[in-house]
């Protein structure tokens, strides 16, 4: 697999993270160098292991994995933008960004961006790929997209302010419908 082609994966793959990560950057109040490497960190970190994982996998578990990782990724991603909501309307301050970076909340968001990346892992072993660049390639990319997504998203935070942290948690859930919607095209199936 060539510079080119590995490149253009690994931005493919660290889209979701980079939203993700942009909607860290609005819904948390205090942004600063070691918050947004913590979270480029996780995201780098589980968007490259994770076809490493797929990899060695191969084609054992193939089938089992990709007839569920869109509703994995789903109800993770639901789970975390509706619990971002609820917690919105219980707020009583006028500046609804949270103050905490939960590990908890990072690995689970992790986990739910990356699925799509073991998937890749899997294919990538049917290739014949030298596995360990490729996924290398890709954490480094995430980490680096993710790391300027958090900062994209502290600065239009102010610009949303009470309702960041709602804005947030619908993002979060439209990006769980977009990937069930691109594995079973449920939302094409509804309107035609």
């Amino acid at each position: 697999m060539g510079f080119i082609s590995t490149f253009f994966t690994a931005f493919a793959l660290s889209m979701d993270a980079f939203a993700v990560s942009v909607t860290k950057g609005i819904t948390l109040k205090k942004i600063n160098l070691n918050v947004s490497t913590k979270i480029a960190f996780f995201f780098g970190l589980f968007q490259g292991v994770m076809p490493l994982i797929g990899w060695v996998i191969g084609i054992k578990f193939e089938s089992y994995i990709k007839s569920v990782d869109h509703w994995i990724a789903f109800f993770l991603l639901s789970f975390i933008g509706l619990k971002m909501i609820f917690e919105a309307k219980e707020e009583d301050n006028n500046d609804e960004r949270s103050t905490n970076l939960s590990n908890k909340e990072l690995f689970i968001l992790s986990i739910a961006t990356s699925i799509d990346a073991l998937a890749v892992g899997i294919s990538f072993a049917f290739l014949n790929i030298n596995i360990l660049p490729v996924s290398l390639s890709i954490g480094i990319v995430t980490f680096i997209v993710c790391f300027i997504g958090v900062f994209i998203g502290k600065s239009i935070g102010p610009i949303f302010k009470n309702y960041a942290q709602i804005i947030g948690g619908i993002i979060l859930i439209l990006i769980g419908i977009n990937i069930l919607n691109e594995h079973t095209g449920i939302i094409f199936n509804i309107f035609y």
